[in-house]
């Protein structure tokens, strides 16, 4: 417990230890009849998560127990409307459903732009030019030099609303649902869950996905790009790469399995290219 408040500390610029124990980032999910919709990476896409919602909600409709939605993490950064999703996600869930949010690389970053005030420009090259952009803020490609990005983060903050800022504050990392666990990147393997560094659930890519170490659940992650939804043994992947494609993918969990729900593909850009892309 004591790498995973280090971490925060150094991420968030803060000395300060968080306000709540490490337990409070990882939510369970407790009756076995509910249905569970894990949502992957939305990047800004607006239109697509309206239109999975509509989906979700009409499927909810047809079940029998308590309905969820956990969004996997990646609001922020490449597609169009950064702003508009979290303006979407700080609103309640649709009616009759119950929503959890977890933290993706792309949310914890803006966060620590918009915290520390270093001068680190890692978010503006991942997305976070593109995010600035729907809050009304232009920005310089050129000039990036840290009195130029400490001067941006002063604007973003102003930009921001409170809410939204809030809102990446209080995000969860994991969420267990049965034989479940909904995660942002995936898990270190052969790490106890509560040992896990928050950069590895957010980051990691291909020490988990490489793996064939057994793992305690099945694993549903977004974060790495696939052309459509995965189903192995011990991970299932949901991040269809929205912004570039236009699907937009949860997989629905219950007792019954699993199944996907995805919208209308688009098809801006051709996906293998974001497969060797930094994501």
């Amino acid at each position: 417990m004591r790498k995973v408040i280090d971490w925060l500390s150094r991420f968030t610029g803060e000395e300060a230890m968080p306000a709540q124990p490490v337990e409070r980032y990882h939510a369970t999910i407790e009756p076995d009849d509910a249905v569970v919709y894990a949502v992957g990476d939305v990047h800004g896409c607006l239109d697509e998560l309206r239109a999975l919602e509509s989906l979700i909600v009409e499927d909810a409709r047809k079940q029998s127990g308590p309905a969820y939605i956990v969004m996997a993490g990646d609001y922020v950064d490449r597609g169009p409307n950064s702003a508009g999703v979290l303006a979407h996600l700080v609103e309640p869930a649709p009616d009759g459903l119950q929503r959890i949010c977890l933290a993706g690389n792309h949310d914890a970053s803006m966060l620590a732009f918009l915290k520390n005030r270093r001068g680190d420009p890692t978010w503006i090259r991942i997305g976070g030019a593109e995010t600035l952009r729907s809050y009304g803020l232009e920005i310089s490609r050129v000039v990036m030099g840290r009195s130029y990005l400490r001067t941006l983060a002063d604007l973003a903050k102003a930009k921001v609303p409170v809410e939204h800022r809030m809102f990446l504050e209080t995000l969860r990392w994991t969420v267990r649902f049965g034989d479940y666990l909904i995660v942002h990147a995936g898990l270190r393997p052969g790490v106890p869950l509560l040992d896990q560094t928050p950069f590895d659930l957010m980051w990691i890519r291909d020490d988990f996905i490489r793996s064939t170490d057994p793992l305690p659940y099945v694993v549903v992650h977004g974060h790495t790009p696939v052309e459509r939804p995965v189903r192995l043994q011990n991970r299932i992947a949901i991040d269809t790469a929205a912004y570039a494609t236009g699907r937009l993918t949860a997989a629905r969990l219950s007792r019954e399995g699993v199944t996907f729900l995805t919208t209308p593909a688009i098809g801006l850009e051709p996906l293998p290219a974001l497969l060797a892309a930094n994501h």
